[in-house]
């Protein structure tokens, strides 16, 4: 293989590896999840997803997604590794077979080193390739330790969502049944419950900063959809936000703050959701989960 071939060879499996590691830092370590490749995978899966219009389909974006961003994160760094190191093969390694010095094998290399299987019929004789190449084993066994990590940090931010969006739906089941509203509790419990809300909208909203990815997740059951009572929220605090009592209307003021905070967050990071105001905003994010369509 001629030199220039080994130099172009070699600068395009160093930029795919240098791709993959930024997205996977962006993504991962980064406090706002800014990884752009992560970003279009889960973008398009979502995008696919919503062609049929049913929740039941949607559901399966998220998961889907994340299982595609770390599989192109895995290819991005077995092709990355395989371009560089195939320009090696005829005399950088020893070969037990006769013909093994093709893009394939280069590949199978790459692949069985990332995964941290080893080396079959292939080995590195030169030094600086006895070096190198245990550093991609070292980046498989990261990839796989840094994705665990993340699903770890997602489900428990899913969790805090649906949880508060189940809530604010029985609240809202109870205000029917009752005729009640929380400022009718008295000034004490009306302030508490106002202020709970609030403290959990914005964790919410913090959730959806550092990891994007969740907005992907949807329910199918909208009892536990955000985009569902993100509305009916809004308006209970608006209406806490004008009763007499200070503290109370204080308190709803707090949790209509949150929520339109939550509102422009969302339209920021998901340009399908924008609106000139949070109702267009949180209308705009229930059309896209397919909130009052077909389960």
């Amino acid at each position: 293989m001629s030199a220039l071939a080994t130099a172009a060879l070699s600068m395009a499996g160093i930029a795919l590896i240098v791709l993959a590691l930024r997205d996977i830092f962006e993504t991962l370590l980064h406090p706002e999840g800014r990884g752009p490749v992560a970003r279009w995978v889960m973008r398009t899966i979502w995008t696919v997803c919503r062609v049929l219009r049913r929740r039941s389909v949607l559901q399966h974006a998220g998961p889907l997604g994340l299982l595609l961003v770390v599989g192109v994160w895995a290819a991005l760094l077995v092709l990355g590794w395989a371009l560089l190191l195939w320009p090696q093969l005829e005399t950088g390694f020893r070969v037990e077979e006769e013909g093994h010095i093709g893009f394939w094998d280069a590949l199978h290399v790459s692949l069985t080193t990332l995964t941290t299987l080893g080396f079959t019929d292939v080995t590195p004789e030169k030094d600086w390739l006895r070096v190198v190449t245990p550093l991609e084993a070292l980046l498989g066994f990261g990839l796989l330790s840094a994705s665990i990590s993340y699903l770890l940090l997602i489900y428990p931010a899913l969790a805090r969502r649906r949880s508060l969006a189940y809530e604010v739906f029985l609240l809202g089941e109870a205000v029917q049944k009752t005729d009640l509203s929380p400022e009718q509790l008295g000034p004490g419990a009306a302030e508490r419950q106002y202020a709970d809300l609030a403290s959990r909208v914005v964790a919410v909203e913090r959730d959806l900063v550092n990891l994007p990815v969740t907005y992907y997740f949807a329910d199918q059951d909208e009892r536990f959809s955000l985009a569902a009572v993100a509305p009916y929220m809004l308006e209970l605090a608006r209406h806490g936000s004008r009763v007499e009592d200070p503290q109370v209307r204080l308190r709803a003021q707090v949790l209509a703050d949150a929520l339109d905070d939550l509102a422009q967050t969302t339209a920021k990071l998901f340009p399908q959701t924008r609106g000139d105001s949070s109702d267009a905003i949180f209308t705009a994010y229930a059309r896209d989960h397919v909130i009052g369509g077909p389960p």
